[in-house]
């Protein structure tokens, strides 16, 4: 399928965003605000398809204000007096409060999904696509009345945070779908709002926190299989014991296989870790899927954490959200799910342009920071060939392959000393 897309002009060229505005087109934003009704009422200087180009570029650019954010949009137009049109920081902020959060989420859900091909490495397990459930609860937003009415008064830091739930593509760390609100709220039931996500060719992976046995109902439920860690104390009674040591149990009414585990690390300096884990899984035949594959393939539920990693410090630089109400937090927070998510889109189609590449290769900090050389320069907005500059950049500086994870897990943000 071809596609032709025409430069914008005059007041609308600051809507794009460099090389990832082929990700983003000018005919899905536009059709993105019209199912919203959220296009301008009257031909605006700031219209409603630059106003969501603008919010995903805050996000691109955490560290400045809205001036220079509009100042590095039109860093390299010229004409239509774009040279003279300074937008005041209100002009700006009043923009987001126009075209609202509808818009945005929308294009979210118009990108997520899985990214990977059949043939892509590291994403299946046997006949299944492996993905992931995990939470995030270290957003901060500005502690303003109405975000605290909101958002609850948990705080870290003296900040309000916002939980973030994520079911994620392992092999490629891409967003398949994302849910977010108070912390007050857990973490299964985030996870539940999620669940129509899951289909039958889905192999589910979790961290402890998501063995209640109503959440294992709801996951069975969509037919999909899981591989999740239990609490080391928790009784699962001994149904029958299988030659490779793991023995079928029942978790509720989900008939299960536990599979019994002690892993140990030992680095170059001697030093070692060892740490006991209990899986459970409904993949129950041991012969097809012995102990020791699913002990293997457990730990790539860690890919999640580096989906966070590059989400939440590589992307965001761990700052404050700059919205003081409940409602610029939405928009903002969706459009940084949004804008992960092109980049990962990017990312994955590079990799498959290289036959065998595995996506875990790609750097996301060279794609994020050749996205915002591209944004300066407004190049690639149109007429980006597969790779486009992106993607030609990170295959010119591949990372080794992945190393095992070996650190002992910590508290990283502690409340108090």
């Amino acid at each position: 399928m071809s596609r032709e897309f025409t430069v914008a002009g005059g007041r609308f060229a600051p809507g794009h965003l460099g090389e990832l505005t082929q990700i983003l087109p000018f005919d899905l934003v536009d059709a993105v605000l019209e199912e919203t009704l959220s296009v301008q009422r009257r031909l605006r200087d700031l219209p409603s398809r630059v106003g969501v180009y603008f919010v995903l570029a805050m996000c691109l650019f955490p560290e400045v204000g809205y001036r220079l954010v509009w100042q590095k949009l039109t860093a390299a137009l010229t004409g239509a007096g774009l040279e003279t049109a300074r937008p005041t920081a209100k002009a700006l902020r009043d923009l987001r409060r126009r075209v609202g959060a509808a818009p945005v989420r929308h294009l979210f859900d118009v990108v997520s999904g899985p990214l990977a091909r059949p043939t892509t490495r590291g994403v299946r397990f046997g006949p299944f696509r492996t993905v992931s459930f995990d939470g995030c609860s270290s957003t901060k937003v500005p502690q303003s009345d109405r975000n605290v009415a909101r958002f609850g008064p948990q705080s870290r830091g003296g900040y309000p945070m916002v939980e973030l739930m994520t079911l994620v593509e392992t092999g490629t760390r891409a967003l398949i779908g994302a849910v977010f609100g108070p912390t007050s709220v857990g973490e299964t039931d985030y996870a539940r709002r999620l669940l129509h996500h899951l289909r039958r060719d889905m192999l589910v992976l979790w961290d402890k926190g998501f063995d209640a046995n109503a959440f294992l109902a709801n996951v069975a439920g969509t037919g999909a299989q899981f591989l999740g860690r239990l609490r080391i104390n928790r009784r699962t009674p001994v149904l029958a014991r299988l030659g490779d040591g793991s023995y079928l149990s029942v978790l509720g009414t989900v008939p299960v296989r536990i599979v019994d585990a002690e892993v140990t690390m030992t680095c170059k300096d001697g030093t070692s870790f060892t740490g006991s884990y209990r899986l459970a899984t409904t993949l129950t035949d041991a012969r097809r899927y012995p102990a020791s594959a699913l002990v293997a393939l457990y730990h790539q539920r860690w890919e999640h954490e580096s989906a966070y990693l590059a989400l939440r410090h590589t992307l965001w630089q761990g700052r404050v959200l700059r919205s003081g109400d409940p409602f610029g937090v939405e928009q903002e927070m969706w459009a940084m799910l949004t804008l992960y998510q092109a980049l990962r889109m990017v990312m994955v189609e590079a990799a498959e342009s290289l036959p065998g590449t595995d996506p875990d290769r790609c750097g996301f900090t060279i794609a994020l920071h050749t996205a915002r050389d591209l944004v300066l320069q407004a190049e690639g907005i149109t007429g980006r060939g597969t790779p486009g500059v992106i993607g030609r950049r990170i295959l010119a500086a591949l990372l080794p392959p992945r190393r095992p994870r070996v650190s002992t897990r910590k508290v990283k943000s502690p409340i108090s000393r």
